[in-house]
């Protein structure tokens, strides 16, 4: 058999894309590489006051002010370790798709690790947490189950208001 006629009667490969895999305690998650726009190593913050415990402050980065939140605080409760594997990770968010984007920092735990599949592999968990509208869909292998995060829906509202209030520039 030919390449043509074999590439003619061949399924089509199924679109896989890349995660950075992340820890949250001995949980794994998630973030698409597409709304990653670097990863850095844990940096000092500047706080910001009245925020909610998981923001965990601002820095400035390439003329930018840049919010941070603590993923392990906001997911549950308690700050992330300090290790050598924590990173600050920046993603690109963009809560609606007419929105500009904006970068946000995220400190993650064992942030060095990716995982290349199809995205259709993680599967919804039969739980609608309203409290947490970011934790997206699962997906399980050797390891244990993966749980995607949603950049998109990481801030409500109220918190998008007081992090992103202004353009904020240097």
């Amino acid at each position: 058999m030919s390449d043509i006629a074999a590439k003619r009667g061949a399924v089509p490969a199924a679109k896989k894309a890349l995660f950075l895999v992340f820890h949250i305690g001995n949980e794994r998650f998630a973030l698409k590489a597409t709304e990653v726009a670097e990863v850095l190593p844990r940096l000092p913050l500047k706080p910001i006051a009245h925020a909610p415990l998981w923001v965990a402050g601002i820095f400035a980065h390439r003329g930018a002010l840049v919010p941070v939140i603590d993923m392990s605080a906001l997911t549950f409760g308690t700050s992330a370790r300090a290790r050598t594997s924590t990173r600050l990770v920046l993603v690109n968010y963009q809560p609606q798709p007419w929105s500009q984007a904006r970068w946000l920092g995220l400190i993650l735990e064992q942030a060095t690790d990716t995982l290349r599949c199809d995205p259709a592999e993680f599967q919804p968990y039969g739980l609608d947490n309203q409290q947490a509208p970011y934790l997206g869909p699962v997906r399980e292998d050797a390891r244990g189950l993966t749980q995607w995060i949603g950049v998109a829906e990481l801030l409500t509202a109220e918190v998008r208001a007081l992090l992103f209030s202004a353009e904020l520039s240097l």
